[in-house]
């Protein structure tokens, strides 16, 4: 899975698992690009760790602008990509009945408009340039059409990523673009890692939906983006890569 001479945008970057993909993408040879909201101080703190640092430009990919700024300017500094991950998230744990709508909201701007406008923003870009063979990666999830308590609109979210993967996938094969996605389990990084260990309750229902028994490692996320960004998945598109552990297997914990 070699990633010689490509150039790969993540949004999302500055994020627990959003790191650890920088970190893959990096070592095998990808010039990586990150995209987040937080300032360069912040994201520098983030990524100080990594042996190869990628480039960071912050950047609020639900402001279509912004975006397109943004794009530009790594076309420039760094070079086109050739791959787009959109990857940006956020998830709030309540009760549908509680569910406030400033959350909702806030939640679906940067899970579904976020990716959406970055997306489309990077379609453009190549599609002026004439460049073929570039790739769009969503972040879905293996909840995205398996009710989890208390995350409802995320789920929602999840399953509106698959909508989008497909919907580009179809529309802009001719002009040699793909679109691909993958669904990750129950991770063991930021929220996800937090309510396990600080929540004994989400704990005990979690175990029981992970058949091979324990929290996805984030390096299995980044191995599966590593494969999808590399020329191994060159006949993929429109595709919706579950790697979950099993937890899609049990729909009704």
């Amino acid at each position: 899975m070699k990633l010689d001479g490509k150039t790969i945008v993540i949004s999302g970057a500055a994020g627990a698992l959003g790191v650890v993909i920088c970190k893959s993408l990096a070592e095998r040879g990808a010039r990586v690009v990150a995209l987040d909201v937080v300032d360069d101080a912040e994201a520098t703190e983030r990524f100080w760790e990594l042996p190869i640092k990628p480039y960071y430009f912050q950047c609020d990919i639900s402001n279509e602008a912004d975006t397109k700024k943004t794009l530009a300017q790594i076309a420039e500094k760094v070079g086109m990509p050739d791959v787009v991950c959109c990857h940006a998230g956020v998830v709030h744990v309540e009760k549908v009945q509680d569910y406030a709508l400033e959350q909702f909201d806030e939640l679906m701007n940067v899970n579904v408009r976020g990716a959406f406008v970055l997306a489309k923003a990077a379609v453009n870009q190549w599609l002026g340039a004439e460049h073929r063979g570039a790739q769009l990666i969503f972040t879905s999830s293996w909840v995205h059409d398996v009710p989890w308590p208390e995350i409802t609109p995320y789920t929602a979210s999840k399953a509106a990523m698959n909508a989008l993967t497909r919907g580009f996938a179809r529309e802009l094969a001719a002009s040699g673009i793909r679109a691909n996605a993958i669904a990750p389990g129950i991770v063991g990084a930021g929220m996800a890692l937090k309510t396990w260990n600080e929540n004994a309750e989400y704990r005990a229902r979690a175990e029981k939906a992970i058949p091979l028994g324990f929290l996805q490692p984030p390096e299995s996320v980044a191995d599966a983006v590593a494969f999808l960004s590399s020329d191994m998945s060159s006949y993929m598109t429109g595709s919706i890569l579950t790697v979950d552990g099993g937890c899609s297997l049990y729909p009704n914990i």
